[in-house]
């Protein structure tokens, strides 16, 4: 395979990326941006070396610690459940929320052999013993997947003296904060509503 069919491939595995959408990219660098393609290859191998995990809310950071979780000024007693990165970005772009959060990367799903360990969901027990958490807010979509994993969360923190919120419908069945406007989400927070655990 030669070095276009190569980096055509490559790029194929971005999402909504196709062949010819990648061969269009590859021959743009080549005609108009090589240096802008050199400074895209420098760049995307920085990342994949140097982007981990935050050791506090497991969001993508470049350091053990995120800038987040390393704010003194955030309050520490409320913890804020997102399914993925953009979803933190869209609250942050609104200002709020100035607690801390937790970044699940997904959501239980039996079908796909998803289950509570791969999202991390012990790290987020540790995480609110630490902090002396008072409140869970959870920010996840309304559709099936997103709901099976608030009813384990709700019986996870049975035992903890902690109030369990959900934000205010309003976020779409399936859809992700990052495409609601600042206003709607901003509503969302105020009219959150609390969960109240069904009897054992």
């Amino acid at each position: 395979m030669d070095s276009i069919s190569s980096l055509v491939e490559a790029l194929r595995c971005l999402p909504g990326i196709g062949p010819k959408s990648a061969q269009r990219m590859v021959f743009h660098l080549l005609k108009h941006g090589r240096e802008r393609g050199i400074n895209l290859a420098s760049c995307l191998q920085d990342a994949m070396l140097n982007i981990i995990h935050c050791d506090g809310c497991n969001n993508y950071t470049s350091k053990p610690i995120c800038n987040i979780c390393s704010n003194a000024n955030r309050d520490k007693t409320k913890i804020c459940i997102v399914e993925g990165p953009t979803d933190l970005i869209a609250i942050e772009q609104t200002t709020a929320f100035n607690g801390i959060y937790f970044v699940l990367m997904g959501k239980i799903s039996p079908l796909d052999g998803i289950g509570p360990e791969d999202i991390g969901l012990n790290n987020l027990q540790k995480k609110i013993l630490e902090h002396q958490i008072d409140e869970v807010i959870i920010a996840l979509s309304s559709n099936i997947e997103g709901q099976t994993t608030v009813h384990y969360i709700q019986e996870m923190l049975r035992s903890y003296s902690v109030e369990i919120s959900q934000l205010a419908q309003g976020i779409p069945s399936g859809g992700d904060l990052n495409f609601l406007d600042s206003s709607t989400i901003n509503s969302a927070f105020r009219n959150r509503a609390i969960l109240h655990l069904s009897p054992e």
